[in-house]
């Protein structure tokens, strides 16, 4: 909780179980989804716990994806080469919104309308590096998203 009483978005969600939860149904999914399972079909099978973690630590929670896989650069290099297209960027978006229902994520309009920000804002940067000749700063920062704005213009 921040000096001002407001809970971080990772508190308001649930904590890591939330994010687990979410990550595990998504990836449930995945296989039966012609436009995304392609994209999964030798995925690690820790891979929605890994996603889990990420996703936590960018929303206030311990930084465990850090510790434990190298942070923003490292998740920015998973994307690097696999030339993702914007129908699956949508589709994996519209997924993981279907699967926040599920996964009991809270509905209301503050904290789904910073959840579905930074889903956008993450599915629309790894597709651009996703592409060619794209690589990632190597000193990109862990975003950390809160209950506001982004606060200007990306500027890669």
């Amino acid at each position: 909780m921040s000096d001002d009483g407001i809970p971080s978005l990772y508190a308001w969600a649930g904590g890591l179980p939330a994010f687990e939860r979410l990550t595990e149904i998504f990836y449930q999914r995945v296989p039966d989804d012609p436009l995304l399972a392609p994209l999964f079909a030798r995925m690690d099978a820790h891979h929605p716990r890994f996603v889990a973690l990420f996703i936590a630590e960018v929303f206030g929670g311990p930084a465990g994806y850090s510790e434990q896989r190298g942070g923003h650069h490292a998740m920015l290099a998973k994307h690097v080469g696999r030339h993702l297209s914007e129908a699956q960027r949508a589709r994996w978006m519209a997924l993981l919104l279907e699967c926040a229902d599920a996964a009991g994520l809270p509905d209301d309009p503050e904290f789904r309308s910073a959840f579905v920000g930074y889903v956008e804002w993450g599915t629309r940067l790894a597709v651009m590096n996703s592409q060619l000749g794209q690589l990632p700063d190597e000193q990109a920062p862990m975003p950390a998203w809160g209950w506001g704005e982004t606060g200007g213009p990306y500027r890669g």
